[in-house]
């Protein structure tokens, strides 16, 4: 069984343990409640520190589409931006790690939460980042073959006439159906490996693969409420892009700190 990480700050020269099966909970919608109520009592009680993880995310967005269109790389905005909240499990490090000291009342400052972040390096959160990242190229990749496929005799040379294409043509209903079926697929694999994951990669010494089962196994025997939790964060996430991701200034830290107390709920200890 995996220990409980000792001190205020996960070590970052731990050795992974071999992979084990860890149980897991039932968790109901109550259990999703509730931990929503708690992640939105953590973002209240250091709204600062909590929507720069937010702010940082959302300028990461902005600075993402800026380059594509400066690269003249028009035919990525829409899947970039649609694809950009599967990044967003690894961007919470740090609000999992300030709702967990939180929980224990400890105190913490910048430098806290930024070193225990720095440390996640030398850990196994390094190869679920390497995860995250190969889906979102995944998905990138597949919207460049069906593009290629479908649309390869439209023309388009800026965002209005790719837009008109897609929204306006058969083709490009066609790409859009294609598109989100296998967007909605990666989402849920990605959804299904991380959904505790990284939580338990920063609380306990664990090595990914354990880490990544766990999940799975969260997923499989708790299937309608988790995957109407994926439904809620998909849609906040979703909607958060809108007024130029300025929505994830919010909604990022609330989902982050949430997932830190749905993991607690999910997850028990080995002496419990």
């Amino acid at each position: 069984m995996p220990s409980e990480t000792e001190g205020s700050t996960p070590p970052g020269t731990l050795q992974p343990r071999q992979a084990a099966t860890l149980e897991v909970n039932t968790v109901t919608a109550d259990d999703v409640k509730a931990s929503l109520k708690a992640g939105f009592a953590d973002f209240l009680a250091h709204p600062f520190m909590s929507g720069f993880f937010g702010l940082f995310y959302a300028v990461f967005g902005i600075l993402f589409v800026w380059i594509l269109v400066w690269l003249e790389k028009i035919w990525m905005i829409i899947p970039a931006v649609i694809g950009f909240p599967l990044v967003a499990p690894f961007a919470a490090a740090g609000l999992y790690e300030m709702s967990r000291r939180m929980e224990k009342n400890e105190s913490f400052g910048w430098s806290d939460i930024l070193t225990v972040m720095a440390s996640q390096s030398k850990r196994e959160m390094g190869w679920m980042a390497f995860v995250t990242l190969f889906v979102f190229w995944v998905w990138v990749y597949q919207v460049r073959l069906w593009l290629a496929l479908l649309l390869q005799h439209a023309s388009f040379s800026d965002f209005s006439g790719f837009v008109n294409i897609v929204f306006f043509t058969p083709e490009g209903w066609a790409f859009l159906a294609i598109g989100t079926g296998v967007g909605a697929f990666l989402s849920a694999v990605l959804f299904s490996l991380t959904v505790v994951a990284m939580p338990l990669l920063l609380d306990r010494e664990m090595n990914f693969v354990t880490a990544m089962l766990t999940s799975l196994r969260l997923v499989a025997e708790n299937p309608v409420v988790m995957l109407g939790w994926a439904a809620i964060i998909s849609v906040t996430m979703l909607l958060s892009l809108v007024p130029a991701f300025l929505g994830l200034i919010f909604t990022l830290p609330i989902l982050g700190h949430t997932t830190w107390h749905l993991y607690q709920r999910a997850v028990p200890r080995a002496e419990e």
